[in-house]
């Protein structure tokens, strides 16, 4: 990819940067489910059914699942700048589809190719900044860009509801249009044009092979969300997938340049945190799909009002995350890890024991929580991934890893989803003891699955080690930092007034 020099010359500071890659995520991101709250008022001007409203969302998702790691793969052979501009227009020509949309199927196109556009964002900014900006940069670059899709996510509902129920449902289409639009000089301005020196053939089969099966994973998850796993659109899906997914491995491991390199796997860091942004995922998505149903079914909240309740960790989030970012960067990746984990933990247990009182102050305080606890487990994954991937990898690894967390977004809400309907329709009580409430004792449960499935990858996350190639890496530059400071001293010393001078010049250029 491009030297760091020749893009410090182009960012500065690589704030720059930032300030066009966090608008862009955080667009991209809200629009998946901006329109959620809008759904009834689509269908009541469409006549539309809910089956079919579904693919309003679905269709997007869809998109986003299978373009994410192909876009990875891509970026090792195409400029970030040309990617980038490519997924901002497409995103662009969808969201003025969607916005003019006369009946129900062109909006659904729209959606589509808004999809289409918008999974390249998230794996393409996280690529620029783990290639673009400095070393010492870096992880805070990852932090604040992961502070936009936190943001997004939480907020994507609110917003949509708000100012849908304002100006109409066309008008958030309308407002991403233009933020696409507004973006697109800056991105060329400030990503690189230089052409990746991809080595041989892109292997176009292996890559729609796992598009397809990693789309169909997520649109059976999502049928199952609506009706259950019986549902043969459902499971015949999940079969497919994985038909899709196994010819796939067959296929990497019998074809010279297979869309993911093998070797990827060899890494422990990375082995390991790819199941670990699954499973965190499953339980950061049940957390902020299922807190504001619980408000709403359980608290007797509006939607509207339901979804405000999610903006403070939002919020809260992205003012942490330079701060968690920088310490990623400096603290044991596997130690942020399990203590993310803990809190992601702690806070899930926190929902199941007391959500079901009057106030919704443990809602709150609960999925807060939640929220930073995923901060650190993904930032803290996406910069040890980098670090520890060879330069031709780092894209396609990183798409592989993107797309793995977002399995887990559709994974979760459709699992936890299943028995929510299954504990409201025994109508027994809460499994955990601490629960006193009257309502909400299905809900209670989902939480209380939540933490299970977190003491489970808190087994996974014990074995996210440094390889020893890393960590013999960090102790050379350690000790050729501490023998470099070594040095000045000699030469301080020695020639005093000299090397002053020539210090101040060095620092001047940086």
């Amino acid at each position: 990819m491009t030297s760091t020099s020749t893009t410090t010359e182009r960012t500065g500071s690589g704030m720059g940067l930032l300030a066009v890659l966090m608008p862009a995520i955080l667009a991209t991101v809200t629009a998946s489910d901006m329109v959620n709250l809008m759904l009834p008022t689509i269908g009541s001007e469409f006549g539309a059914s809910e089956a079919e409203l579904a693919w309003v969302v679905t269709g997007f998702l869809l998109m986003f699942s299978v373009g994410i790691p192909l876009y990875g793969r891509i970026s090792d052979r195409v400029s970030l700048r040309r990617l980038f501009a490519f997924a901002l227009l497409t995103y662009a020509l969808g969201s003025l589809i969607c916005a003019l949309s006369p009946n129900l199927a062109v909006l659904v196109t729209g959606r589509i190719v808004t999809g289409i556009g918008a999974a390249a964002i998230p794996v393409l900014s996280i690529i620029a900044v783990t290639t673009l900006l400095p070393p010492e940069r870096r992880s805070v670059g990852i932090g604040v860009v992961s502070a936009g899709a936190g943001v997004g996510t939480a907020a994507g509902p609110a917003l949509g509801g708000g100012i849908g129920d304002a100006l109409g449902w066309p008008a958030l289409f309308w407002i991403m249009l233009a933020v696409s639009l507004l973006l697109l000089v800056p991105a060329l301005r400030v990503l690189p044009d230089e052409t990746p020196q991809g080595s041989g053939r892109l292997d176009l089969p292996g890559g729609l092979l796992l598009g397809l099966g990693a789309g169909l994973v997520l649109f059976g998850m999502t049928r199952a969300q609506v009706s259950g796993f019986t549902d043969p659109l459902a499971w015949g899906s999940l079969l497919v997938a994985v038909v899709a997914l196994v010819v796939f491995g067959v296929r990497t491991v019998r074809v010279d340049q297979p869309f993911v390199p093998p070797a990827l796997f060899t890494n422990r860091v990375y082995r390991t945190g790819i199941l670990v942004a699954f499973l965190a995922m499953i339980v950061n998505l049940g957390g902020l799909v299922f807190v504001p149903l619980l408000l709403v079914e359980v608290n007797e909240l509006t939607p509207g009002k339901g979804a405000l309740v999610m903006i403070p960790a939002g919020v809260v989030t992205a003012l942490l995350s330079p701060w968690i970012g920088r310490l990623a960067g400096r603290v044991n990746a596997r130690v942020l890890v399990i203590f993310g984990l803990g809190l992601i933990g702690l806070f899930s247990l926190l929902l199941s024991s007391f959500t079901g009182g009057s106030s919704v102050v443990f809602a709150g305080i609960g999925i807060l929580g939640l929220s930073i606890g995923f901060m650190f487990v993904m930032t803290t994954i996406i910069g040890a991934a980098a670090s520890e991937l060879p330069p031709e990898q780092v894209g396609v690894g990183l798409g592989i890893l993107q797309g793995a967390q977002f399995l887990g977004a559709g994974t979760g809400p459709a699992v936890f989803g299943v028995l929510v309907s299954a504990r409201q329709q025994s109508g027994s009580d809460a499994i955990n003891p601490l629960f006193s409430g009257h309502h909400g004792a299905a809900y209670s449960d989902v939480f209380l699955a939540m933490a299970v499935v977190v003491v489970l990858t808190l087994v996974v996350a014990s074995r996210m080690r440094p390889t020893a190639a890393a960590a013999a890496g960090a102790n050379d530059e350690a000790g050729a930092k501490g023998e470099a400071g070594a040095k000045s001293e000699a030469a301080a010393k020695a020639e005093a007034a000299p090397v002053a001078a020539s210090a101040q010049e060095v620092n001047n250029v940086q």
